[in-house]
């Protein structure tokens, strides 16, 4: 096991094996999360990430191999596990006959926190709900949804959260709006597991990567790390036109400063360009 500053992980893996029948999903998977890291499982469908949270969050038990969270073997201590985690899944988990406050109040009750009232306006003004915080969440868009869900998971402090795969379904805005409550979340020192199949979600978020491929990792490291694994880039003069991404945050906001594209921008913030101009030459670094 890993020490991360004197600190053991806040996630541990060893070996994990998991199959259906004949079907190998896990074929001894390994790594470690560091307390207060965003750590992002990156693979495509069918990869296993779901399988490892599954197993992590307790739903499910591995062949082999040995798992802890926060201390605690997942097979041995179960209880202990699922009093340290909270987990969020593919689609937001909300009741959409409650309005905000309810759920997240609902949440505290079965947690058994004192105080489910406060909790909820002080989870409501942290994700900056307060305004819709009293209207039924079946009103809300989808990225209002996805972080209300994430504050119902921060309920009672839990130190370690699961993410699987948390902008499924989501629009460009709503997806950055998930990405500054994942941030926030790491910020205050909650340690966050993200699954993901969206490099570019991995690339933003993520303090460690690894990509799980046919039941392995096949790596595990930094971006940094994981970009020289290639060969040096070559710098060249291309010919490059604006993204649909660039053309659609240019005109309805959210650049850089809110986690979007570096080149979004527009007149309104100061950009001489419009959507249409964009296509000037530039230089850019190209892999080959």
């Amino acid at each position: 096991m890993t020490t991360t500053g004197g600190r053991a992980p806040a996630i541990h893996v060893q070996g994990l094996e998991k199959s259906y029948k004949k079907l190998s999903v896990l074929r001894g998977v390994d790594f470690d999360v560091a307390p207060g890291s965003i750590f992002a499982l990156l693979g495509s469908n069918g990869a296993g990430k779901t399988t490892v949270v599954n197993i992590l969050s307790t739903l499910l038990r591995a062949d082999a191999g040995t798992a802890t969270v926060n201390g605690f073997d997942v097979a041995a201590n179960g209880a202990e596990v699922r009093e340290s985690i909270s987990l969020t899944g593919q689609f937001a988990a909300v009741d959409e006959i409650l309005t905000g406050r309810e759920n997240l109040a609902l949440v505290a009750r079965l947690r058994r926190v004192q105080d489910p009232g406060r909790v909820a306006d002080e989870l409501l003004e942290r994700f900056s709900l307060t305004d819709a915080g009293g209207r039924r969440t079946a009103t809300y868009s989808g990225g209002m949804r996805r972080r209300l869900d994430i504050a119902m998971s921060l309920v009672g402090n839990p130190p370690v959260i699961f993410l699987d795969e948390p902008t499924t379904g989501l629009d460009p805005q709503a997806r950055l709006e998930v990405w500054d409550a994942v941030r926030e979340l790491a910020g205050r020192g909650t340690t966050v597991l993200l699954t993901t199949q969206h490099l570019e979600e991995a690339e933003h978020l993520a303090d460690r990567i690894a990509i799980l491929h046919e039941g392995r990792i096949i790596v595990n490291g930094t971006l940094d790390e994981l970009r020289r694994l290639l060969p040096p880039a070559k710098v060249e003069y291309v010919e490059k036109q604006p993204t649909l991404e660039d053309i659609f945050f240019a005109l309805v906001g959210g650049g850089p400063e809110n986690g979007g594209p570096a080149n979004s921008g527009g007149p309104e913030n100061g950009d001489e360009n419009t959507p249409g101009d964009r296509g000037a030459r530039t230089t850019t670094k190209e892999q080959r």
